[in-house]
């Protein structure tokens, strides 16, 4: 029943996860009025929230994919869609976990 229980959190944790990028683009609206409120110049609590709650779970989901690709690697490769897979299971999470900058909700390095 416990292993139940953790795969049953996992699993709600993930999903939340996998909706955070649907609300992001409501919140990008600027709704607030506050012209410095940009995806280029985050607030604070967006950061915190950010390193808090973000950052460790995209990074678990970089983890958790990492091993799925493992895991799905003999089908995959029969089927011909390795590097989709890869691109899918672990460089999204982790561009979007260690490339997106804190509190920003586009992923990638900025170019001046």
């Amino acid at each position: 029943m416990k292993l139940f229980r953790s795969t049953a959190a996992a699993l709600a944790l993930t999903t939340g996860l996998l909706t955070l990028p649907a609300y992001a683009d409501v919140a990008q609206q600027n709704s607030s009025g506050d012209p410095l409120y940009t995806a280029d110049a985050p607030k604070a609590f967006s950061m915190i929230g950010d390193l808090l709650i973000a950052r460790p779970l995209l990074i678990g989901a970089t983890a958790i994919g990492a091993l799925a690709f493992v895991v799905s690697l003999p089908f995959t490769a029969a089927g011909g869609n390795i590097g989709e897979a890869g691109h899918a299971l672990v460089v999204e999470p982790g561009k979007e976990a260690f490339v997106r900058c804190l509190g920003c909700t586009t992923s990638g390095y900025k170019q001046n």
